[in-house]
C-alpha cells in the first residue's frame, strides 16, 4: 500500500508541470485555415483578446432586407480561435427578414431578446418547421440546413444567435443566386425561375450574367 501510495504521487508531481495550452488566440495577421488560424504568441495576449464590445449597440437596418447581422466571429473575436463556439447579433426592423441562408459550419442556436421572430428551417427531407418565437425564447437550426428569421408584427426584433463554431460561414441563397455572376440562362435552368424575374432579381441584387 506505502509503495502504491508513492508510485501515485510520484507520477502526479511528474505531470503538474506538463505544458497545457489554454486557448490559442487567433494571429489575425497570418491566414486562416482548416484547423483555424495560428496561435499569438503567448508574450503578446492580452485581456482584450478574451472581450468583445461590438454586440452591444443597435445596427444600422437600413437595408433592401431591413435587417443587419453583426458578427462575433473569430475574425472579429480573437479569442474564439479553436474554442468551438461564437456569436452574433441579429437586429430587425419592422417586417426585416433574413432570407434563407446556411451555415456549412456549425448548428445555430437563437435567442430572443425583444419582440417577436418567425424562425425556420427547411429539412433534408423538405419538412417545415418553423415558430413564432417571443423574448426568451430559444430556436435551433442544426448545421447546414436552409432556415430565416423575419420580424412579426411589423415591429422591430432583437436576437443573439450561438453557433457551435468559431467560424460558422455564412451563404444566403438570394444572394448567392441574383448578386453573383451565375448566368440567367443556367439559373433558370436549374431553379425554374422565369427568366424575367431572374433578371429583375439581378437588377435589385447587383448580379451580372
Amino acid at each position: 500500500m506505502f509503495l502504491h501510495t508513492v508510485f501515485l504521487l510520484s507520477l502526479l508531481l511528474s505531470t503538474s508541470h506538463a505544458a497545457v495550452q489554454d486557448f490559442c488566440v487567433a494571429d489575425l495577421k497570418s491566414a486562416d485555415g482548416p484547423a483555424g488560424f495560428p496561435c499569438k504568441p503567448a508574450a503578446k495576449v492580452t485581456s482584450d483578446d478574451f472581450l468583445f464590445a461590438g454586440l452591444t449597440e443597435t445596427a444600422n437596418v437600413t437595408n433592401i432586407i431591413n435587417a443587419a447581422v453583426t458578427p462575433a466571429f473569430v475574425g472579429q473575436f480573437p479569442g474564439l480561435n479553436g474554442l468551438g463556439l461564437s456569436a452574433a447579433r441579429l437586429d430587425l426592423g419592422p417586417a426585416g427578414v433574413i432570407p434563407l441562408h446556411t451555415h456549412p459550419g456549425a448548428n445555430e442556436l437563437l435567442l430572443v431578446t425583444q419582440g417577436h421572430i418567425l424562425a425556420g428551417f427547411i429539412s433534408s427531407s423538405n419538412v417545415v418547421y418553423q415558430k413564432l418565437l417571443t423574448k426568451g425564447e430559444l430556436f435551433v437550426f442544426p448545421q447546414g440546413l436552409l432556415h430565416f428569421q423575419i420580424a412579426a408584427y411589423k415591429r422591430k426584433a432583437t436576437a443573439f444567435p450561438f453557433f457551435s463554431s468559431a467560424n460558422p460561414g455564412l451563404q444566403i441563397l438570394d444572394f448567392a443566386l441574383f448578386a453573383s455572376n451565375f448566368s440567367t440562362p443556367l439559373i433558370t435552368q436549374t431553379t425554374f425561375l422565369d427568366p424575367d424575374l431572374v433578371k429583375k432579381l439581378k437588377g435589385v441584387l447587383g448580379g451580372s450574367g
